[in-house]
């Protein structure tokens, strides 16, 4: 009896396209919607500034090529909900690493999926499926005047 269920399962998985597939969709958000988001909800506290690479900052780098890659639950959210709290939930780690840091900023931020480095002035990069979210960035804490 097992092996029918196995042979039935194994069949569905090969006929139904996609199913046997996890999705990875690549999204290109705005940063800045999420960062207010984190502030106006208290997840951030506001003391450490966040900059994306190429925006111009005068900035005094205290460690450079920080990283942080956060996953989210998908399960029942937008994909655009989802990206919006794994990238909060990596930018609390960047805030924590500044304070520690003595810093109070976090500048040049890029996105750094699977290593591979997406820059860009006023968006971030997120990969959604059905089940998980994440997000990986990469930056510099920095003292800012």
């Amino acid at each position: 009896m097992k092996l029918k269920n196995w042979t039935l399962a194994a069949l569905l998985f090969a006929v139904i396209p996609g199913i046997s597939q996890a999705r990875d969709t690549t999204h290109f958000l705005p940063f800045e919607q999420a960062v207010q988001e984190a502030l106006n909800a208290g997840r951030l506290d506001g003391s450490v500034k966040f900059y994306l690479a190429g925006n111009p900052v005068k900035a005094s780098v205290v460690k450079s090529g920080v990283t942080t890659s956060q996953k989210t639950n998908a399960f029942n959210k937008s994909d655009e909900g989802a990206c919006s709290w794994a990238l909060q939930s990596a930018l609390i780690r960047m805030q924590n690493a500044a304070k520690q840091a003595g810093a109070n900023a976090v500048v040049n931020i890029v996105s750094n999926y699977k290593n591979v480095v997406y820059s860009d002035t006023q968006k971030y990069e997120c990969h959604a499926g059905a089940i998980m979210a994440g997000v990986a960035l990469k930056a510099d804490l920095a003292n800012v005047k």
